[in-house]
């Protein structure tokens, strides 16, 4: 699949960072975004940077199959392994909503969440009935990012049983939810969806009791 230009990647990459800053999903300066471009790179977030007040100076081109620069999110790697392994992905989202983090922790000891019964698992590409089990991976979270991103690409590379489909996402323990799709629209869509669906989870546990 080819990519985006630069200045057509760069408006989407700012406009997700808005979107998720007003909703409280990127504290301080966490979460990381990027888009695939044209020829083999991607345009991704700098390291440190508001993502509520990104400006096309805020983002790095980068190789999908080169080492990840200096000045880069140190979770860059997590991203140039999913555009690796997966042509059809267009742009990558990782947020830190208090939802995602949440249930992270939760189904930390787990290594899954599974959503099932929900009608908003339509929501996801390629989704088109509520009587299916989405399973969402957790993994334990791990500072190097280029270790994680091998252990996140063979677990995404093992089939589903049968009556599971791999979500567009996994979540990292206490460190969010990342989210992808064959374009930045989706990719938004899907991370609203994961937000929606992690909210109603944790209700129904609490409900549950």
């Amino acid at each position: 699949m080819g990519g985006m230009g630069f200045d057509e990647a760069a408006a989407a990459v700012i406009q997700a960072g808005r979107a998720a800053a007003a909703r409280g999903w990127v504290p301080a300066t966490s979460g990381n975004f990027s888009v695939r471009l044209d020829g083999g790179r991607m345009l991704v977030t700098r390291s440190g940077r508001d993502k509520g007040r990104l400006v096309p100076a805020d983002l790095a081109e980068v190789a999908i199959d080169g080492p990840a620069p200096a000045g880069t999110s140190a979770e860059t790697p997590l991203h140039q392994a999913l555009y690796r392994d997966d042509p059809a992905i267009g742009a990558i989202f990782h947020v830190h909503s208090p939802a995602s983090m949440l249930i992270s922790h939760l189904r930390a000891g787990d290594g899954v969440l599974a959503l099932a019964g929900w009608e908003l698992q339509k929501a996801f590409a390629g989704i088109t009935t509520h009587d299916v089990t989405v399973t969402v991976p957790v993994f334990p979270n791990d500072q190097d990012t280029v270790a994680l991103a091998g252990r996140v690409s063979a677990h995404l590379a093992t089939p589903r049983p049968g009556g599971q489909v791999a979500a567009p996402g996994y979540l990292l323990a206490g460190h969010g939810i990342y989210a992808w799709g064959a374009t930045p629209a989706d990719a938004e869509r899907h991370l609203d969806a994961f937000d929606a669906l992690f909210s109603l989870s944790l209700e129904l546990r609490r409900i549950a009791g």
